[in-house]
Formats: structure tokens, sequence, C-alpha cells
């Protein structure tokens, strides 16, 4: 069984239009176990749901823990509890930390991130910034108050290059991907996180400009359209972007289930594949 921590919320604040920051501390003031950007936690909620949340902030900071959480017009009931009930001085309990979407460390990275996707990158470029490391993040919002971390990004990560991009400003991924990616370059690596219409597109912008699959790094997954064999049924294949493992979804479980029963925690806050909404 996974190690599970008691935790209390410390703050909660908006960041963003839609999102809510959740800043979580030990309950028995301890330091909390270390993590790596791009790392997650299950949050077990007291209404019974658990959820996988990115880390966000520096992995620096060992005394919290910062998730940050859209509300989510389709949810299911995690975001709703979180946004609407969830106060300061609750206890929770959380897992220790996990990660399978793991920064490499050399090199360049080039972040590209859209809505709520932003945590996991956010964690990215705080590490870069810290170690000196070159980075570029590039951040795409419908409008500019949706951004989360916006005066974060502008101010505190230094050694990069940081900007947010917003549609209603002429700069929606479609307009600006290609010249967002660049050239492909030996020594570089792409991460993106975002919904599935994003993810797709900046891999197939990415495929179409001469970037390596093996440059490209995301937890994505993508479900093909369903045979005529396994419409009968409902069961249709996914496929992990990440290892190429295929599973079958029967049509009485979610893809989030599935892989969640091969051992993939799905970081359902970055709307990741087509996962259904926290």
């Amino acid at each position: 069984m996974r190690d599970i921590l008691p935790v209390v919320v410390d703050g909660l604040w908006r960041q963003g239009a839609k999102n809510l920051a959740v800043r979580l501390v030990s309950a028995e003031g301890q330091p909390l176990p270390s993590w790596t950007p791009g790392a997650h936690i299950d949050l077990h909620l007291p209404c019974g749901l658990i959820r996988q949340y990115s880390l966000t902030g520096s992995p620096a900071e060992r005394d919290r823990y910062l998730l940050c959480i859209a509300r989510e017009s389709q949810s299911r009931g995690g975001s709703r509890y979180i946004h609407d009930t969830l106060r300061p001085g609750q206890p929770l309990m959380i897992s220790a930390p996990r990660n399978h979407f793991p920064l490499h460390e050399g090199g360049h990275v080039v972040l590209l991130a859209a809505g709520i996707g932003i945590t996991p990158l956010l964690a990215m470029a705080h590490a870069r910034a810290a170690s000196g490391a070159s980075f570029t993040l590039h951040y795409y919002v419908s409008r500019a108050q949706e951004a989360a971390f916006a005066t974060e990004i502008a101010r505190q990560l230094t050694g990069g290059i940081c900007q947010i991009h917003c549609s209603d400003e002429g700069q929606s991924p479609r307009q600006r991907l290609a010249q967002d990616l660049g050239a492909p370059d030996a020594d570089t690596r792409v991460y993106f996180c975002g919904p599935p219409g994003f993810m797709a597109r900046v891999r197939d912008t990415a495929r179409a400009v001469g970037w390596g699959e093996e440059q490209l790094h995301s937890e994505a997954f993508q479900p093909p359209s369903p045979t005529a064999a396994s419409a009968a049924d409902g069961t249709f294949t996914i496929t992990l972007a990440s290892t190429g493992e295929r599973w079958p979804v029967p049509g009485d479980k979610t893809i989030a289930q599935v892989l969640q029963e091969h051992g993939v925690a799905v970081p359902l806050s970055c709307e990741m594949g087509s996962a259904a909404p926290a």
C-alpha cells in the first residue's frame, strides 16, 4: 500500500478566474517528502473521492505542497468539492508523491502549457531556474484573467524566457505553436501539458517541423477510434503514449480506472488524454 500522509489545508486562494490554489502542510509539523518536477499526489477528499493532482511551485519547498485545481464544468465531484467546500484548517490525507512525468537534466527544455496544464510545468520551470539551466516557458490561455501564477511567471522565474499567450489577443496555440517550438535541436527536449486538443496539436506540430518522438514528453494517452467489432460491447483500446502499452477499456469502466488498475497515475487536473475531469 502506498504511504498515506496526514496534512492540513494551510491556505486557499484564487489563481486565475477559474482556478483555486491549495497549500498543504504536514499535520504533524514535519517536513513533507521530497518531490521532483512532474510529480503528483493522490488527494483523499472527505466526500470519499480520490483525485490525482500535480504538485506545482518550487520542489525546494519541503514544508508545503502546492496544488492548483481548475473548476471543471463537468465535474464528477472532485473539483466541485474543492472549490465549494474545502476550507483552511481542514485535515486531509494524501499519498506520497509519485512521478510519471520526470524532467530530464541537461540541455535546453521548451515547456508548453495550456490552461491548468501549467501546474507540472511551473515546477519544471522553477527547477530549471534554480539550477541555472536553460529553459523557455510558453503558457497559453484564452484570456489574461484566466492565467494561473501570472505574477510568479513574470517576476520569479529568472534565467529563462517566460511568455503568456492569450487567444483573445491573437496568440492562440494554433497561431503560435510552430514559432514557439522552433527548429528541432538535438540538445533540446519539449514538455507539454493541457487539454486533449492542445496535446494533439503540440504533437502534430512538432512532428511536422521535424522534432523526434524521443524529444517529446507528456503523460497524455490517446484512445483510437473504436473498431466495428469493439463498438458492439462498448470496448475499445487505449495506448499510453509514453510507453506504447495498450489495454482494453470495457464499456462499464472509464479510461482513468483502467490506467490506474495498471499502475498508471492519471493527473486528472491536467486534463490529460481523454480522462474524465476531476
